[in-house]
């Protein structure tokens, strides 16, 4: 079966300001959380998935890769020196620990999985418990995009319909955009990734099909007629941006015509160009 959307990371280099776009977007934004490392983060969340705003805060300590291990602090400092941005693509795991054997076994990845905690807190402010292990995969010809799996051990004390109702009534990321020069190369990484073999190729587009969700694969061009514009390097694969369903795509027009965000119309969808969302382009959708 594919795997779901766990979330998608975005990198900032001011939370906050992130945080306020995302407000006028119509979403809910939670509080700021610190990892043990130092990154700090502000979720977005849906029913089955959520969007991490994320930045490397005051005196972070930050672990650099190694031998067999993943930084994700590293990661997120470095993707920062380069840009703003949709940096990672995060799936659903139940067993991490298994995943990264599986991802070694199929060469896409030989790091140990990767566990960690924090304190959360609930909607009334109560403080919780939330716990992660992380297994990483790598597609050596997409440098600044990363992807990994997430096992949430503790997933009542995460997910909260209180924290999942959005004054844009959104329901929950429906597709991540890829933007690479060459498609077919990223072909074999991806199926192994998400579990999945593409269902639909146009030229050389392909698309992954997830659980409630996609993962598009397509060229800068076709990426340019999606979502008006992208800010991607050509030379360098990147994760580019995400649609999100909402229930009423007028209401959400009306939304963000009244929050003077800019956006067009593409198609059936709503897209928030890349240049007004730090660096990743966001499409609204009607469920």
């Amino acid at each position: 079966m594919p795997r779901r959307i766990d979330h998608l990371v975005v990198a900032v280099h001011d939370l906050d300001e992130a945080s306020g776009l995302y407000q006028r977007l119509g979403f809910q934004v939670g509080a700021r959380n610190r990892h043990p490392w130092g990154t700090e983060n502000r979720l977005v969340q849906f029913g089955s998935s959520f969007i991490e705003l994320i930045t490397v805060g005051e005196d972070a300590e930050i672990s650099p890769h190694g031998e067999g291990t993943f930084s994700f602090g590293a990661f997120v400092r470095d993707y920062l020196e380069q840009r703003e941005g949709l940096a990672m693509l995060v799936l659903d795991s139940d067993d991490a620990k298994a995943d990264a054997a599986s991802f070694a076994q199929k060469g896409i990845g030989s790091f140990e999985a990767f566990f960690f905690e924090r304190r959360g807190r609930r909607p009334d402010g109560t403080p919780t418990h939330v716990a992660f292990t992380l297994a990483f995969a790598r597609d050596e010809a997409a440098p600044q995009a990363a992807f990994f799996v997430c096992q949430q051990h503790y997933p009542e004390n995460f997910w909260n319909p209180e924290f999942q109702r959005h004054d844009n009534k959104a329901v929950d990321i429906a597709a991540i955009a890829f933007v690479a020069s060459h498609p077919e190369q990223h072909r074999t990484f991806l199926a192994a990734f998400t579990g999945s073999d593409p269902e639909r190729i146009v030229d050389h587009d392909l698309s992954f099909p997830l659980r409630d969700a996609r993962l598009d694969v397509m060229t800068p061009d076709d990426a340019a007629e999606v979502f008006g514009s992208v800010e991607v390097d050509p030379g360098q694969p990147s994760l580019a941006a995400f649609s999100v369903r909402v229930e009423d795509i007028g209401r959400q027009a009306r939304w963000l015509d009244a929050a003077e965000v800019p956006y067009q119309h593409i198609g059936s969808r709503l897209v928030v160009p890349a240049s007004a969302a730090f660096g990743v382009a966001i499409a609204f959708e009607a469920t």
